[in-house]
């Protein structure tokens, strides 16, 4: 995969186990875990957009969240499924893209483990708008993306803390941007920022 280009995501998940992923980490993010601590919510809708998996849905289900997972893969949801099934969680699996998203808010909540890192710089306004339109205002976008600290020219887009800021300036503010690693299959972890940006 070279610099900004992404695969097919429904071809990847029909020809490759979930759990042997890059970003596949079994338990809830500990730093979404943390921050849920500090900002909340403590109950209501939570999406976890961009599901993949769905274990970060399914984290969040069992800590007693109504969760909606989405993804643009089929395949994704239903092995997403089988794994909540297999946990013992309730998750609503949604087929959506959120450039073009059918979803209805408000949310309590959402977190983004991934997605946005593969946007395009021209669609990134139409996502700003979409998540902003789920949230009410005081509501809470969990964000999580590469770093522009990390190394190499292959993979997702990468950011800084300022980037962060700019992007979604207009409908959110930036609350904390904290340098992290990106759980998941790789060796080293890569490297990644935390965002909790709140709606106005």
């Amino acid at each position: 995969m070279t610099e900004h280009t992404f695969p097919d995501w429904e071809k990847l998940y029909q020809e490759q186990r979930s759990d042997t992923l890059p970003w596949f980490h079994a338990e809830l993010d500990p730093d979404l875990a943390a921050a849920l601590a500090t900002h909340g919510p403590a109950s209501g809708r939570f999406l976890d957009l961009g599901t993949g998996p769905g274990s970060q849905a399914i984290g969040l289900s069992l800590r007693g969240y109504d969760v909606t997972g989405t993804d643009l893969s089929p395949s994704a949801l239903t092995g997403a499924a089988r794994l909540a099934e297999s946990r013992g969680a309730r998750v609503t699996f949604v087929q959506d893209d959120v450039l073009a998203s059918r979803l209805t808010g408000p949310f309590a909540a959402i977190f983004d483990r991934g997605c946005f890192h593969t946007i395009s710089p021209a669609d990134r306004p139409r996502y700003v708008a979409t998540v902003a339109a789920l949230l009410p205002p005081g509501a809470v976008l969990y964000l999580k993306t590469f770093s522009h600290r990390q190394p190499g020219t292959v993979g997702p887009y990468k950011f800084t803390p300022d980037e962060h800021r700019d992007i979604f300036g207009e409908r959110f503010d930036l609350l904390s941007c904290d340098d992290t690693v990106y759980q998941g299959t790789l060796d080293p972890l890569p490297l990644a920022l935390f965002s909790v940006l709140r709606r106005r």
